[in-house]
């Protein structure tokens, strides 16, 4: 179950896990006449496997670990996206993800519209929508085409618009991957500057990614998954230095969920 509350116990807890595991159903396609008539189950797939995870007010967590680990399930059961089969998931806090920067734009609707629609959608009121309607209008420096509907913009711009609406929605915590550039180089200056005045403002930072420069300096620790399971936990160097022991044998391939 996952539950979503502003008051923990623990008032320096944003984030806890409690052994939570995630089954995913393999559906296997185009079963033969034989598979059919024996009737062959399904395919069961744990993703996540009895993860115990705590996140304090403030940390920057580095989530590392080979395709097919678990990573984007884990950051799609803090974000709420996903349930956990077994387990308990709470958090504390508006969460905001950028990993998916076009999740709740309807495309014949105009970017003006959008901003309204996706920005309630991030748990911002009307008032607070109309209050910030023109910062964000000149973050997203998209132009006339804000009176455009979405299916009119380019794919750089219907990011630069979910960026700017994400940054002006005041979260508490952030997920985000490696990949934190989007737009033009003007954008991507302006987007890097409002991501580090985040990273040190003092709230949660949960970032996914293969790239190990980018965890160490952003990251106050790091987590490294493997089948499932969290395998190290500790300073980014000293998971990463585990991680990269993970090459020295054969890993089993995992679909990517």
């Amino acid at each position: 179950m996952t539950t979503g509350y502003n008051n923990m116990k623990h008032k320096d807890i944003a984030i806890r896990l409690t052994n939570v595991s995630k089954k995913y159903i393999v559906h296997h396609e185009k079963p033969t006449l034989v598979e059919k008539l024996i009737n062959r189950k399904n395919e069961e797939f744990w993703a996540l496997k009895d993860i115990n995870l705590e996140i304090g007010v403030g940390e920057r967590i580095g989530v590392i670990g080979p395709n097919g680990s678990g990573k984007t399930t884990l950051l799609k059961l803090i974000t709420g996206i996903s349930t956990p089969t077994s387990g308990t998931v709470k958090t504390s806090g508006k969460i905001v993800s950028l990993i998916d920067l076009e999740a709740g734009f309807h495309q014949e609707l105009t970017g003006l519209q959008n901003i309204f629609l996706n920005g309630m959608i991030l748990g911002m009121s009307q008032n607070e929508l109309k209050t910030k309607l023109q910062g964000i209008i000149n973050f997203a420096g998209i132009g006339k085409f804000i009176d455009m509907p979405i299916f009119t913009y380019s794919e750089g711009m219907k990011l630069r618009l979910g960026f700017s609406i994400a940054a002006n929605s005041n979260p508490d915590i952030i997920i985000l991957d490696e990949n934190l550039a989007v737009g033009d180089r003007d954008f991507v200056i302006k987007s890097g500057k409002w991501m580090d005045s985040f990273i040190g403002s003092g709230k949660v930072v949960i970032i996914a990614s293969h790239n190990m420069d980018l965890i160490s300096r952003i990251c106050s620790k790091a987590i490294l998954l493997e089948n499932g399971s969290i395998i190290a936990r500790g300073t980014p160097s000293k998971v990463i230095m585990k991680y990269n022991c993970l090459s020295d044998y054969p890993r089993p391939i995992r679909p990517r969920l």
